[in-house]
């Protein structure tokens, strides 16, 4: 009875096992994707002892190599299943579904983008892994093809900024920021009931102007989106708020100097501008409800998550 089980799991094992040398490609290939974004992780967390030429680091990272190789040898067949498999969904997902080799690929470099940049790369992997809260109520409540809300939006642009010239390849930016300043400089912060997180539509929050911060990303983001322009929502650890694509470092350059020397001379003054570049090196400007100007300090400089309506 033992020998039958036991020639049962050698024909399943010879199976599934990949033919040499493809089964050592596979393998090296695995080890090069998580040693790198490992590597990031150590290295951002270990001393630098500033050695000639950074070797250890390298030996650091010919260590782990080499740690991560006899692991997944280990674990050859189990591993080479579970490619295999991954391999076939992605090859579902790319000619049905909505994520496939591309949307790894995009995944992989942001999650090697935004990590290198970051003094706790681990917590990149997390918030890659944690949910945008209430992601379908937020997308549902932003209504930015209701009339009213870009009936609000052009009353905004008709109000502000109307006689700014010489623009005009920033006429929608310069749009949204007077949608921004109607916005903010009449928003009431009214907290949610207690124990319960209420998502308002924005042309419930249009109403009276008020609500909390998810209330006030929902419509700056609709209002924004319903004259042209691309929003996205950041969330950090209890707090959600709205971000403007601003674009190249060389438009960033621009709109630095519109916001300082024609649209918020004032509240600007002396102070600089918040953004994030992503994986993609555009430029996001901060437009939370606590800031005075397009560009206006973080209230949390964390980032949990990211949904961009473009």
């Amino acid at each position: 009875m033992i020998k039958i089980k036991e020639i049962n799991f050698q024909g399943i094992k010879q199976r599934f096992q990949v033919k040499k040398p493809w089964d050592d490609v596979i393998i090296f290939i695995l080890n090069i994707l998580i040693a790198i974004p490992l590597f990031i992780i150590v290295h951002q967390n270990l001393i630098n002892p500033n050695w000639f030429l950074n070797i250890d680091r390298v030996v650091l990272f010919l260590v782990m190599i080499v740690i991560i190789q006899i692991i997944l040898r280990l674990l050859r067949t189990i591993i080479l299943f579970c490619t295999i498999l991954y391999l076939l969904v992605l090859i579902y997902g790319s000619t049905i579904g909505n994520y496939g080799f591309n949307s790894v690929f995009e995944d992989y470099n942001s999650i090697l983008y935004t990590m290198s940049d970051n003094p706790y790369p681990q917590d990149i992997i997390i918030a890659k892994l944690l949910p945008f809260p209430n992601k379908s109520k937020i997308i549902n409540a932003i209504e930015y093809q209701n009339p009213k809300i870009r009936n609000f939006a052009i009353m905004a642009t008709s109000k502000h900024f109307k006689d700014v010239k010489g623009y005009s390849d920033y006429r929608t930016i310069i749009q949204c920021f007077a949608v921004f300043k109607e916005i903010n400089y009449r928003w009431n912060y009214v907290s949610d009931p207690k124990a319960r997180d209420y998502i308002a539509t924005a042309t419930e929050s249009l109403l009276y102007l008020s609500g909390d911060c998810d209330d006030h990303s929902i419509l700056m983001a609709a209002a924004i989106k319903s004259i042209g322009g691309t929003p996205r929502l950041i969330h950090t650890t209890g707090h959600i708020y709205p971000e403007i694509l601003i674009g190249t470092l060389t438009d960033l350059e621009k709109v630095n100097f519109l916001i300082k020397n024609v649209l918020f001379v004032n509240e600007s003054n002396k102070q600089k501008l918040h953004y994030h570049v992503d994986e993609r090196g555009q430029i996001w400007m901060n437009l939370d409800y606590t800031a005075k100007y397009p560009g206006g300090p973080f209230m949390s400089e964390e980032i949990l998550g990211a949904l961009t309506l473009d």
